[in-house]
């Protein structure tokens, strides 16, 4: 138990720690422009990511990995606010958190295992499209001192790991975001600022409970939309922690993220905040920064709500110049230029999965709609595929009335017309032996093949013969195959 607990929590204190306080720092403007998306007051979208990041830490399947307050999330909630006001946003936060605890109850995260890495691919490439084009309109009609900072900042973040013993010590983007913000304080800039984005709460969240009708008309009102947060919250958490599992060569439990991100949301909505999920981009700069355990997610949320209650005023002046700095960094070093070297190599399939679920989600800004549009297509190229695994051989005796098929490969949906095209119906025959020991039968549209083939040779006289079913198929053809049950081959037949 204490083994564990150092594990997870204390094995990597100074990491921890140093890429806590970037988070933090890189959290304030998005948690701001977050809620600016949804409608709602700053305070929504910073006392939101307080607390799930807190709570995320506790809770959390997937050590290191950050969740917070979304761009993803405040997309789906402009309606509803909008519609109805924030006290219900609050109520659907808390049938979201609902929503996503039974998810991990009912195991639902291991359906991550039925997206493929050319989905993973495409959606990692999306988000670091969508974090560099979020920084434009900080780096449009602004003067010359805006791109000096920036570029000073990405030089401060390349450069400095370079620099012997202290390189290492201290991640380069809390010194360019140090450095920079005092730059600018020195040289008295007049450039965008933390605190032009909107004005930072002064005092600590408190416990809200939301004050709307408990009737079957608020459930109606709110249920499509706490279904909608449920789910892509849940998919871009579970997609998040896939990465953050590669990135550290260590695994996580995706039914116990889906139950703690659940509960984060609960807690955010009881304290005033919005529902929020993991951050993929916030998630990686922890990572790169060298945060590796739950501390690092802690630190983040609790030096938030220092930083922005009690040093408000030092917060504010931050200038934006460094942030894009640090998101352009992120937005480099998140794209996967691989998948650009491997376009000539790879199949043409998995090219085509990975640049849909892009282009899906850079043109709808909605991860979940890209992430399904590859699913499903990486699923029909499977298919397709694996319906083309599928021979049917066929040797005639000695007699010439008596011929044997061997069916090799799997029959399903995508195979079953191949399968009965393999047949000749007219062929004069006494007897035909379908043997089917090297042959898998998976759904009822391979079972209704089989039944057509049986019956079309029955009618024209042939006594049919079906052998070597393994004990699988033969479980679902018996259940549902009508061959070998008189009464309805009759039906079929017309008496």
């Amino acid at each position: 138990m204490l083994q564990s607990l150092k594990q997870t929590w204390f094995s990597n204190i100074r990491g921890d720690v140093l890429a806590g306080l970037v988070v933090a720092l890189a959290l304030i403007p998005e948690a701001i422009a977050f809620s600016i998306i949804a409608g709602v007051d700053p305070k929504v979208g910073l006392y939101a990511s307080f607390c799930i990041a807190v709570v995320i830490a506790f809770v959390g399947g997937r050590p290191g990995m950050i969740s917070a307050a979304t761009g993803a999330m405040a997309l789906l909630m402009v309606t509803l606010v909008k519609n109805h006001g924030l006290e219900y946003l609050l109520a659907a936060t808390l049938l979201c958190g609902v929503l996503q605890i039974i998810a991990g109850y009912l195991q639902l995260g291991s359906l991550m295992r039925f997206v493929s890495r050319s989905v993973v691919t495409g959606f990692v490439n999306a988000l670091a499209i969508l974090i560099f084009m979020a920084q434009l309109p900080e780096l449009t009609n602004v003067t010359w001192h805006v791109y000096a900072m920036t570029a000073a900042g990405l030089g401060i973040i390349y450069l400095f790991p370079y620099l012997p013993k202290i390189g290492k010590l201290v991640p380069s983007p809390l010194v360019c975001i140090l450095v920079l913000t005092a730059v600018s304080l020195y040289l008295g800039l007049d450039i965008r600022t933390v605190g032009d984005m909107g004005e930072l709460p002064d005092t600590l969240p408190v416990f809200l409970w939301p004050d709307v009708p408990l009737n079957f008309e608020t459930l109606a009102i709110i249920f499509p939309y706490s279904a909608a947060l449920a789910v892509v919250g849940l998919l871009e958490s579970m997609m998040t922690a896939t990465i953050v599992d590669d990135l550290t060569d260590t695994p996580s439990d995706k039914n116990r993220e889906c139950k703690g991100q659940g509960v984060a949301n609960i807690a955010s909505g009881l304290m005033g905040g919005m529902a929020g999920c993991a951050m993929i981009g916030q998630s990686v700069i922890n990572v790169k920064s060298g945060g590796r355990t739950r501390l690092s997610c802690l630190i983040a949320g609790v030096v938030l709500l220092i930083m922005v209650v009690f040093l408000s005023d030092w917060v504010g002046r931050i200038p934006m110049a460094a942030l894009v700095a640090v998101m352009i960094m992120l937005s480099i070093g998140t794209f996967s230029w691989d998948s650009l070297r491997n376009l000539r190599t790879y199949p043409l399939s998995t090219n085509l999965v990975m640049i849909v679920t892009v282009v899906v989600v850079v043109f709808t800004h909605n991860l979940a709609f890209g992430v399904l549009a590859g699913v499903l297509l990486a699923a029909l190229f499977f298919a397709n595929k694996v319906g083309h695994y599928l021979s049917i051989s066929s040797t005639l005796d000695k007699t010439g009335d008596h011929r044997t098929y061997k069916v090799t490969g799997q029959v399903f949906f995508s195979s079953a017309d191949k399968f009965m095209d393999a047949f000749d119906f007219k062929e004069a025959l006494r007897n035909v032996t379908i043997d089917l020991s090297r042959a898998h039968f998976w759904d009822i549209t391979a079972v209704a093949a089989l039944d057509k083939v049986v019956i079309k040779f029955r009618r024209e006289g042939a006594d049919v013969k079906v052998l070597g079913l393994n004990e699988a198929s033969r479980t679902i053809v018996d259940r549902f195959g009508v061959h070998d049950k008189p009464e309805a081959i009759d039906s079929l037949m017309g008496g």
